[in-house]
């Protein structure tokens, strides 16, 4: 009797997290959406300029973000950008452009 309490538990107990993980996969995308308007949509760039983050490794774009931060890597803009994240955020939004499946973006048809 005390395993099946002990397992129905855990189990409510992981039914309880699903809101917790999808509000943290919302908050990083909305953190991510700050790099939009210069690396494209979901961090895919058109002709790559600037980069395309979408499938770069997450400990490699951490580590970049943090050096623009911390001033250890040059940069003409990103240093500003990256300043008003803590470490939790960055790692956040190195998650989420991670786990994008990467892709050429298309660029939008011109308006006449």
């Amino acid at each position: 009797m005390r395993r099946v309490i002990t397992l129905l538990a855990a189990l409510a107990a992981g039914g309880l997290a699903q809101p917790a993980v999808a509000a943290d996969a919302q908050y990083a995308r909305s953190l991510a959406a700050t790099c939009f308007a210069c690396h494209g949509t979901d961090g895919r760039s058109v002709n790559g300029v600037p980069p395309s983050l979408a499938g770069l490794n997450r400990d490699y774009l951490l580590r970049q973000m943090q050096e623009f931060r911390d001033g250890k890597r040059p940069a003409t803009i990103m240093h500003h950008h990256a300043k008003g994240y803590t470490n939790e955020q960055l790692e956040l939004i190195a998650g989420y452009f991670a786990a994008v499946t990467p892709g050429r973006a298309v660029p939008a048809p011109a308006v006449r």
